[in-house]
Parts: C-alpha cells; sequence; structure tokens
C-alpha cells in the first residue's frame, strides 16, 4: 500500500472491532501525517497484520516478533494515552 495514498491508510484502518478502531483511528488522524516516511511504511505493514493479532498487541496481551512493529505499538498506545480517552 502506497503511504502517500492517505485515503487507502486510512480504509486499511477501519478494522471493524470497536476495540480496534478506537486505538488505531484517533492514532491515524492525529498522527500519521507527522510520522517520517520510515514510521509510515512500519505503521502501513502493522495494519497488514491480523486482527486478533492487533487486539492483543494493543491491549498489552503479548507483542508482536517485530521490533519495528513492537515499537509502532508502543507509539500508537503512548501517543493515544497522551490524548487523554476518545468519544466514539
Amino acid at each position: 500500500m502506497d503511504i502517500n495514498n492517505r485515503s487507502r491508510v486510512h480504509w486499511a484502518c477501519r478494522r471493524g472491532m470497536r476495540e480496534l478502531d478506537i486505538s488505531i483511528m484517533p492514532f491515524f488522524e492525529h498522527e500519521y501525517d507527522s510520522l517520517s516516511v520510515a514510521d509510515k511504511e512500519v505503521f502501513v505493514r502493522l495494519l497488514t497484520c491480523d486482527d486478533p493479532d492487533l487486539f492483543n498487541w494493543l491491549m498489552n496481551h503479548g507483542e508482536p516478533d517485530d521490533t519495528e512493529l513492537q515499537r509502532m505499538v508502543a507509539l500508537i498506545q503512548t501517543r493515544n494515552k497522551a490524548r487523554g480517552p476518545v468519544a466514539m
């Protein structure tokens, strides 16, 4: 997926699982544009993972084997926590 095609990346963020949407969508909306090219590539790669894996990682029930994905999950959690609760 092209990291510069914002609408396609936005569509890939929509997971259909409320818990994932609450974690991924705000991060995309507030942080994606400020990410480096390398981080955008890692974020898009994270979006290719299966929903059960994403859920477990974002809810701290395990972590990806890939250190770049671990760092991205931690970044999503940190930035979302700093923004506070999300109303959906």
